[in-house]
């Protein structure tokens, strides 16, 4: 049965070093870092942008939904807004749900 399985010459004791030591860390130490890197970061700075837009909504601003609803703030809540979406029809959202104001006169063309 030794025609499956190749003989293996033994080494000789003390030939090699036991455990893993520095070199076994740096691959997971490097991809560690690049998720960082690539993905965590860029996730945060968005997030920060984003609180940021939310925190300096005003009444009359044009903005755009995270659902694609456009429209011009007429009331601000703390966690709520109403924008009117079109001449006397108003919604109520979550200030989180905007996603983008979008510049003046932006609704006057469309």
């Amino acid at each position: 049965m030794s025609f499956f399985i190749s003989d293996a010459m033994a080494q000789a004791a003390g030939g090699g070093s036991g455990a893993p030591g520095l070199e076994g860390l740096i691959l997971p130490i490097g991809l560690i870092i690049m998720l960082y890197f690539l993905m965590i970061r860029p996730q945060m700075k968005r997030q920060k942008e984003h609180r940021k837009l939310v925190e300096t909504l005003a009444k009359g601003d044009e903005v755009q939904t995270e659902g694609g609803l456009m429209g011009k703030i007429s009331d601000l809540g703390e966690n709520f807004a109403k924008v009117e979406i079109a001449e006397g029809v108003e919604v109520k959202i979550r200030r989180q749900a905007i996603s983008a104001i979008m510049p003046k006169g932006t609704l006057k063309e469309l």
